[in-house]
């Protein structure tokens, strides 16, 4: 099993190399900023075959209804 540190950096690592630093970075305060339960949003929308852009442009989508 991974440790957090490593799941983190993998997972910043993934983000910045589908979007960019800056998208990157947007994407995390757009989570963060907003009353968003990702875990429930994921189980009702999330299609395993989107792109790391894609899922973003959905998240953010969800989050301007809530």
């Amino acid at each position: 099993m991974k440790t957090d540190t490593i799941v983190k950096q993998e997972g910043m690592n993934a983000l910045i190399s589908k979007l960019g630093y800056v998208d990157a970075e947007r994407f995390i305060v757009l989570l963060s900023r907003e009353p968003f339960d990702y875990t429930k949003w994921r189980e009702q929308h999330l299609d395993n075959n989107l792109s790391v852009r894609e899922l973003s442009q959905k998240a953010m989508a969800y989050s301007k209804n809530l």
